[in-house]
């Protein structure tokens, strides 16, 4: 039983969602009795070409790369595949942006499984060409994959209109947190209860000026957190700290696991408005940390979050539901109940990884 993987930054996870799910399910495995290797980007050249070392009983190969951004991430994924072809095992490929060198995978008969992430091509910033290079792979990727995996009902059905095969459903997990300590609200100025979080890419798909504009209708006390990396030339970031007031603070992108499960814990409710994509991994994480949830209206969001949860289409609408949750603390105290049972019956841990070992398994027998 040995895995590779394929699509991430590496192990430990520093980065994003991708990485935070290869480290859990790395380690897990290993723990069943697998052998696993993770590929992973050394940006600070602490490591030869190809070397390897063993983190946590996880074997972590390196590669370093000359160039930065999407063209970066083409040259590092293509190092790994190359790689990958002589080593033992089965390949979890996570994510389809470069679906395209996984031709060679399948040249050499090894057995793919492929997590299809989000319907990337439909990103508002991305493009012409860039929409077109992530159409063309995320064909690509659902027809080479053995196994397409879905990490929500509505991105299966998008990926079995895209190919022959049935996708398998599994959902992004998180942990439970249950409690965390409240002396970094005091950095912020914030108290706990009296505040909203927002923790996502400062981008228009994920509506941030709408709800920066909504929170101009935030009452006396409270304020509005946003988390993310602002880029001074950036024309929608700047439009975004121009419209906020007072009430709206922005402490850049925090990558601190601590205090970010301390700022979701402390708040009065999560505020998420990404309208493209599958299971949000920070979407999850809230209902983990049984944060009342205010999430733009959309099917992705509604099958995570569930209909006990808050919902708006535009600034109106999220100055409405906003001012509700300030006031109406029993709806804010069902909703917070109704996210830790949601998390519980389908996002944690133990559920997530062991469907992906029940997956990789069939494999395994097949390879």
């Amino acid at each position: 039983m040995h895995l590779n993987i394929i699509g991430t930054r590496g192990v430990p996870a520093a980065h994003g969602g991708f990485e935070t799910f290869a480290d859990h399910l790395s380690r897990y495995l290993v723990k069943k009795g697998w052998s696993v290797n993770v590929y992973c980007q050394d940006d600070d050249a602490l490591f030869s070409e190809g070397e390897q070392d063993v983190w946590e009983g996880v074997t972590r190969t390196h590669f370093q790369v000359k160039r930065s951004g999407p063209v970066g991430t083409m040259e590092f994924d293509l190092k790994c595949v190359k790689h990958v072809l002589k080593e033992p095992g089965i390949d979890l490929v996570l994510g389809y942006n470069t679906a395209v060198f996984c031709l060679l995978e399948r040249f050499k008969g090894r057995r793919i499984l492929m997590n299809m992430d989000g319907i990337e091509w439909k990103r508002t910033k991305w493009g012409i060409v860039p929409k077109v290079w992530f159409y063309l792979n995320e064909l690509i990727g659902a027809n080479l994959a053995h196994v397409p995996i879905a990490d929500h009902p509505e991105i299966a059905n998008h990926v079995r209109a895209r190919c022959f095969k049935t996708p398998v459903m599994i959902p992004y997990g998180s942990d439970e947190i249950s409690s965390a300590p409240s002396k970094c609200l005091e950095t912020y100025g914030l108290e706990s209860d009296r505040y909203f979080v927002s923790i996502a890419r400062i981008e228009p798909e994920n509506s941030i000026l709408e709800l920066v504009q909504g929170a101009a209708s935030l009452p006396d006390g409270f304020k509005m957190m946003v988390l993310g990396k602002f880029d001074p030339e950036n024309a929608y970031q700047n439009a975004v700290k121009a419209t906020a007031g007072p009430n709206v603070v922005f402490p850049g992108a925090i990558y601190e696991p601590e205090i970010v499960q301390a700022l979701r814990f402390h708040a009065r409710g999560y505020i998420h408005g990404h309208q493209v994509g599958g299971t949000n991994p920070s979407l999850v994480e809230a209902l983990g940390a049984g944060n009342a949830v205010l999430a733009h209206d959309n099917k992705f969001n509604r099958w995570t979050a569930g209909a006990e949860q808050f919902y708006f289409s535009n600034a109106e609408d999220a100055a409405q539901q906003i001012i509700r949750m300030c006031n109406d603390s029993d709806a804010v105290a069902t909703a917070q109940a109704a996210a830790r049972c949601r998390h519980r019956e389908n996002f944690t841990w133990d559920h997530i990884l062991g469907t992906y070992e029940k997956a990789l398994l069939e494999q395994v027998k097949k390879a």
